[in-house]
């Protein structure tokens, strides 16, 4: 089975399961029962945002037992990669090959040791592949935004999960992966049918990427400007980087990601309490509309 066979169609990405909540029993508890749902509505996988760790995954892998877990990304500046290897080892003996690692170099803004991201990239892989026990190529996906790290995720891993991105992108990074690689875009929702409210929640929320420049700029690449960035983010780039209004909307924009080439998409529901909020009443009213095992 390959990745994409392995992770689903679609997904679900939260910051909810993050390494903040790690020290926190009752927020464990309550994330370990809302994955036991995702795995009962028959989602495929579990991204994890919030800069998690192998560590986070494992509460989140005992509570399920078919949904696929991945980091979301994990940050190569704060790992080291023999641990790295080590610890996904350990995962994927015991949770019957349902974990999936995600890498990323992060932001400089958010990294302190941040410096040649392309090349720090290499050397970790490098390092995954020569540790005791190898992390697979085949499974390990890269948070790829640019044409370099499209490449290297291609070559060196099983494929790309690029977090902020448009439909347009989508189907340049399946040209830039091949017909082979699994590609796994982030996709943000907003289910307000109420448009300027929900293109405000979504404001609130894009804020805080719009000053990393490595987000603005692939958006620039896409034919965004400066004026586009600002307030929050203009109409038309709220509009191609969230999916507001009712679940159709959502339905339908995962079929614009797919016929532009996503194999999975990763759906991240924001809420007016972003950081707070585990949305199950939303991933419930989704996983009855979605394709959550077939297209």
């Amino acid at each position: 089975m390959t990745v994409t066979e392995d992770i689903g169609t679609i997904g679900i990405w939260t910051g909810a399961y993050g390494a903040r909540y790690s020290e926190d029993a009752s927020r464990r508890a309550e994330i370990a029962d809302a994955a036991a749902e995702l795995d009962e509505l028959g989602y495929g996988t579990l991204w994890l945002g919030g800069n998690p760790g192998v560590a986070n995954a494992v509460p989140i892998l005992e509570a399920t037992r078919n949904l696929r877990v991945a980091t979301g990304i994990l940050s190569i500046w704060e790992h080291q990669p023999a641990a790295v290897a080590a610890q996904y080892a350990e995962a994927d003996a015991a949770f019957d090959h349902r974990f999936l690692l995600g890498l990323g170099v992060s932001h400089a803004q958010l990294a302190d040791a941040y410096a040649r991201p392309y090349s720090a990239m290499k050397d970790f892989l490098t390092a995954l592949d020569e540790a005791p026990v190898p992390v697979p190529a085949g499974r390990r996906v890269l948070a790829a935004l640019g044409p370099k790290m499209l490449k290297l995720s291609r070559d060196r891993a099983a494929g790309a999960h690029p977090y902020l991105v448009t439909v347009e992108y989508t189907a340049q990074a399946r040209a830039a992966l091949g017909e082979h690689a699994t590609l796994a875009p982030e996709h943000k929702v907003v289910l307000d049918t109420d448009l300027a409210r929900g293109r405000q929640t979504a404001r609130d929320y894009l804020s805080f990427y719009l000053a990393m420049p490595n987000y603005t700029n692939n958006l620039q690449r896409l034919g965004f400007t400066e004026e586009d960035f600002k307030d929050g983010g203009s109409d038309r780039l709220i509009d191609a980087v969230f999916a507001i209004g009712d679940v159709d909307a959502v339905r339908r924009r995962t079929d614009e990601f797919f016929a532009a080439g996503a194999d999975h998409v990763a759906l991240q529901v924001v809420t007016a309490n972003p950081l707070g909020d585990i949305p199950r009443t939303e991933w419930r009213r989704l996983a009855e509309a979605l394709p959550l095992t077939s297209r």
